[in-house]
């Protein structure tokens, strides 16, 4: 079957197909059978077994499309704000409010919870004071790019 590679997860390698069945297919690096990567947009000839794309190779004459993300920029419009960030870490840094602002809810609770004890105490309150420098120091480039704005 041919199909084009939909994306690639650069920690994993692995990926999806879109088959010319109009089906999604994933595949694992072990799947690609030519030299090189898989790249975005890239027409692939491979076999199939349930949802799985097996022994991938790209198809002689293709090349992959030629996508870049734009890079988020200061003008781009964030539901987040550093400063408001580093005042809820200056105020409420150990009760990990300003993780919860960011949208960090793990270690917010993880946070609001060692907040409890005295020892977790020692613990949050020098964690919070950091996360607020960071905050500061942090371009506004940066800071969108941590903190995208969220999608509803």
């Amino acid at each position: 079957m041919r199909g084009q590679v939909l994306g690639v997860d650069a920690r994993t390698g692995d990926g999806i197909v879109a088959g010319d069945d109009g089906r999604r297919y994933s595949f694992k690096p072990e799947d690609w059978a030519a030299r090189g990567e898989p790249a975005i947009g890239l027409q692939v000839d491979f076999e199939t077994h349930e949802n799985r794309a097996l022994t991938l190779f790209p198809v002689p004459g293709s090349a992959p499309v030629a996508t870049v993300a734009p890079a988020p920029s200061a003008a781009e419009p964030n539901d987040r704000n550093k400063f408001v960030a580093a005042v809820l870490a200056f105020l409420f840094g150990p009760l990990g409010i300003h993780r919860f602002y960011l949208g960090r809810t793990g270690t917010g609770i993880v946070m609001l919870v060692l907040s409890c004890t005295i020892v977790g105490l020692l613990a949050t309150v020098p964690w919070g004071f950091v996360d607020m420098i960071r905050y500061l120091v942090m371009s506004e480039r940066e800071f969108a790019t941590r903190y995208p704005r969220e999608e509803i």
